[in-house]
């Protein structure tokens, strides 16, 4: 039986995007008047929860506000549903209508894996947008050319993912049959896929969200993802900018954190020892701490 759910204090909305698509987001209370914007963008397939240490954490001090990407969790597909409605921009656009209808006109940006390519392309359509970056676990160039550095992969990667998009049946049934296994965090923390200080109660709830996610969407979006790059942006950004990355990161390692930080002028890197792709979910409170650092000392 899962634990019960986490108690997080947000609210859900909906906002129709620029193309009609219904896009969920959900905010925290502004703890005080006037009180600064944080947003989190998700990883892919990543759901609010995943945030649950910063919210936990920041939420006393900022409002905070993050939302479900297009076709997954509680936000509707594109319309038309086509593959080029699921486009990096698209997500970026989304973001701006959320802040939009919250009254919103400049946060702190923070991405985890997809979403440090969402917040690199919202830096820039609209720079002004930014008070800060903090990038985690994430990288600026093609992100599928860089998950399986050998020889030739990334040439036939698109067309790995296309056919999991047209099996996209079988893909939700072996997701909904993982997500029903309690022995699945075990079995990714002996792989090293995962840190031992994942939390057992946070990765259920994760897993379940995950199992009843629309799979064609997942990859339609995967697919957005490999074909956008940002690599362009990072010699452009002016503002305070923190990059994020675990030192046993398989799918985007330390070193391409390192890069970013080389050419974002100014930003400052933290590589975490024991940390995995999931970074911030496994040392919630070392992030988070660092994060509230960062905005202290650069006076957001």
């Amino acid at each position: 039986m899962l634990p019960p759910r986490l108690p997080l204090a947000v609210e859900t909305r909906t906002v129709q995007s620029h193309d009609g698509a219904r896009v969920a987001y959900h905010v925290t209370k502004a703890p005080f008047p006037g009180a600064p914007v944080v947003v989190l963008a998700n990883g892919l397939g990543g759901h609010h929860k995943a945030w649950w240490g910063q919210i936990e954490h920041l939420e006393g001090r900022y409002r905070l506000i993050t939302w479900d990407y297009r076709g997954l969790y509680a936000s509707g597909r594109p319309s038309p549903d086509t593959a080029a409605g699921y486009a990096i921009p698209h997500h970026a656009r989304d973001l701006f209508a959320i802040l939009q209808a919250e009254g919103v006109e400049r946060a702190g940006l923070v991405g985890w894996s997809m979403g440090v390519q969402v917040v690199l392309e919202a830096y820039r359509m609209n720079p002004d947008l930014a008070s800060s970056l903090v990038l985690l676990n994430g990288t600026y160039g093609r992100p599928l050319d860089t998950l399986i550095p050998l020889p030739g992969v990334k040439s036939v990667m698109p067309s790995l993912v296309e056919l999991c998009r047209r099996a996209h049946a079988i893909a939700t049934q072996l997701t909904r049959k993982a997500a029903g296994m309690p022995e699945a965090l075990a079995w990714l923390k002996a792989a090293g896929m995962m840190s031992e200080t994942f939390d057992d109660a946070v990765f259920a709830e994760l897993v379940h969200g995950f199992g009843g996610l629309d799979m064609e969407a997942f990859f339609h979006n995967l697919r957005a993802l490999g074909e956008h790059d940002a690599s362009a942006v990072l010699d452009t950004v002016r503002v305070p900018t923190l990059v994020v990355a675990g030192d046993r990161d398989a799918l985007t390692s330390p070193a391409l954190a390192q890069k970013i930080a080389e050419r974002v002028p100014g930003a400052e890197l933290l590589v975490v020892r024991g940390g995995t792709h999931y970074t911030a979910v496994e040392f919630p409170e070392l992030v988070s701490l660092r994060m509230a650092k960062f905005y202290r000392e650069n006076g957001l």
